[in-house]
C-alpha cells in the first residue's frame, strides 16, 4: 500500500514539469500563430492600399497603362489576402466581415453591362440580375425605383447582398476584379475579360 502511494506521489511530482512545459509550448504556438496572422494581414493591408492608389490613378487618367497598373496591383493584392483566408476557421470575428471582402460568385449585371446572350437577361432568383447601376441612374427593380444617381460608399454598401441574395456582390476583391477586367467571355477556356480603359472615361 505504501509502495503504491509512493509511486503515485512520485508520478504526480514528475508530471508537474511536463504540465508546465505543455502550457509554455501552447503559449508559444499561440504567439507564433498570432505573429504569422498579423504579418499576413499587414501585408494584405499594405497591398490593398497600393491597389487603392492604382485605381485612383486609373480613374484620374484612364489609359491602357493605368488600367494595366490597376490590374497588376489587384493580382499582387490577392496573394497576401488569400494567405489570410485560413484564419476564417475558428475565428468568428473574421468570418463576420470576410463576405464583404471576398464574396463569390457574383451576378455581374448588378454592377455593369454584360453580354446578355451569354449571361442572360434576367434571373428568377434575383431581380437585380441586370440592374447595371453604373449605366442606370434610376433602375426599376421589382417595381421599385432604385436611386443610383450618386454611386458612393453608402449606395455600394446598400447593394451588397441586397434582399439577402448572396450573389448580389457589390464590394470586395471580386467586384473590383469585374470592374477592372469586365465580363469573361472565354467560357471554360483560358483568358479573362477585356474591358477597355475607355470604360473609365467619364
Amino acid at each position: 500500500m505504501r509502495l503504491t502511494a509512493a509511486f503515485a506521489i512520485a508520478g504526480s511530482l514528475s508530471a508537474a514539469p511536463v504540465l508546465a512545459d505543455d502550457v509554455n509550448a501552447k503559449k508559444d504556438i499561440i504567439k507564433t500563430y498570432s505573429n504569422i496572422a498579423a504579418a499576413a494581414y499587414g501585408d494584405s493591408l499594405a497591398s490593398a492600399k497600393k491597389l487603392q492608389s492604382a485605381i485612383a490613378a486609373l480613374v484620374a487618367k484612364p489609359t491602357d497603362a493605368t488600367l494595366n497598373g490597376a490590374r497588376s496591383a489587384w493580382i499582387e493584392a490577392r496573394e497576401p489576402y488569400q494567405q489570410t483566408e485560413a484564419y476564417r476557421f475558428g475565428n468568428a470575428i473574421v468570418d463576420d466581415w470576410e463576405g464583404k471582402v471576398n464574396a463569390w460568385p457574383l451576378d455581374e449585371g448588378l454592377i455593369d453591362y454584360v453580354q446578355t446572350d451569354i449571361y442572360g437577361a434576367e434571373s428568377d432568383g434575383n431581380p437585380y440580375y441586370t440592374a447595371n447601376v453604373i449605366a442606370n441612374t434610376k433602375p426599376t427593380i421589382a417595381g421599385k425605383v432604385l436611386d443610383a444617381t450618386n454611386i458612393d460608399r453608402t449606395l455600394v454598401q446598400s447593394l451588397h447582398e441586397i434582399d439577402e441574395i448572396e450573389s448580389n456582390v457589390a464590394t470586395g476583391y471580386h467586384a473590383i476584379e469585374f470592374l477592372l477586367w469586365g465580363q469573361d467571355l472565354n467560357g471554360t477556356g483560358p483568358g479573362a475579360g477585356a474591358r477597355p480603359a475607355s470604360d473609365f472615361d467619364t
